[in-house]
């Protein structure tokens, strides 16, 4: 077995060819072409922390992945970073191990953002007048810089629970070429942006229905495990439109699951990634829609995004 840290998986990485992987994988998920068992999920309450276990296989393809990922949310007033993991690659004919990406969580940052992208080309508003993040970790970093090959727009507005956060934040965000606002609430981003990406682990709402202006559309990430949450189930339910990478992930644990559990919103009205993808649902129709994205992370983008590092890696 192969094992391939983190240096060598960042120098392979060619953004746009996992993008398209990621949305054939998302096509094939929603068309019942992937095995993906339950996420595991472990809480640690007492070290604010909590870690997942996913796997999938393609149906037809030569490796299946299981991938391990860990957030414990203190760990930078330690000097160490929120985010962690690991992905193993086997062989789908064999099951023997074929590599290791020591990858400490990227690939999942990575695959994430990437699905950001994707779902802001189907919803988000054609004159973008500021992106607002909520957040200022890895993930509110790459979800905004990968954004900037979708818009022209270089103002963001940022609100974050820490100082020191902010200040990195900002000195990051300048150097893409944004420039950059920071507010002390979340509804001072909601009240200055019409493109907004929630990617805290809050677990109370953080944004409210009569803060979004007309038009907005809302990228969630955050709601990645049970007891997690950034937006009121009010604000989810009033959406025009909402696409979920998972009907069942999502209704289980993401922000639409509360508007579910609250009787606020009909099952019917979300619509897959994977389906939106193929015609079988539409992307934003009008600029006036306020529309939502709830991405949980689905198995599939890690066995996706490890495929690619693996067939490259290997030459």
């Amino acid at each position: 077995m192969k094992i391939h840290d983190l240096h060598s998986i960042k120098t392979c990485l060619d953004l746009d060819a996992i993008e398209r992987r990621l949305v054939e994988g998302f096509k094939a998920y929603s068309a019942g072409q992937v095995q993906a068992p339950p996420v595991q999920t472990f809480q640690f309450r007492q070290a604010n922390g909590d870690c997942c276990i996913k796997s999938a296989y393609l149906e037809g393809g030569e490796t299946f992945v299981v991938k391990v990922s860990s957030g414990f949310y203190d760990n930078p007033g330690k000097g160490l970073p929120s985010n962690d993991g690991l992905m193993l690659v086997l062989s789908a004919r064999t099951g023997e191990p074929l590599a290791w990406l020591a990858d400490q969580g990227w690939l999942t940052a990575v695959r994430t953002a990437l699905a950001g992208r994707i779902v802001a080309r189907l919803l988000a508003p054609r004159e973008v007048e500021a992106v607002g993040v909520l957040g200022t970790g890895l993930q509110a970093r790459l979800q905004l810089e990968y954004l900037m090959p979708l818009t022209n727009c270089r103002q963001v507005v940022v609100w974050g629970r820490s100082e020191q956060g902010l200040s990195d934040y900002c000195e990051h965000a300048r150097a893409l070429g944004f420039s950059v606002r920071t507010v002390g609430q979340p509804q001072a981003v909601a009240q200055a942006a019409n493109l907004i990406v929630t990617t805290t682990p809050s677990r109370e709402p953080l944004l409210r229905r009569e803060w979004i202006r007309p038009g907005t559309h809302i990228t969630a990430v955050g709601a990645d495990c049970i007891g997690k949450q950034e937006l009121d189930a009010a604000l989810v339910a009033s959406m025009s439109r909402i696409i979920v990478d998972s009907q069942a992930q999502c209704g289980a644990y993401g922000e639409v699951s509360h508007a579910l559990k609250a009787g606020l919103l009909e099952p019917s009205r979300l619509l897959e990634l994977g389906a939106v993808l193929v015609g079988q649902g539409a992307g934003r129709q009008d600029q006036h829609e306020v529309t939502l994205a709830d991405l949980t992370g689905v198995a599939v983008q890690d066995a996706q995004i490890a495929q690619w590092v693996f067939e490259r890696l290997r030459g």
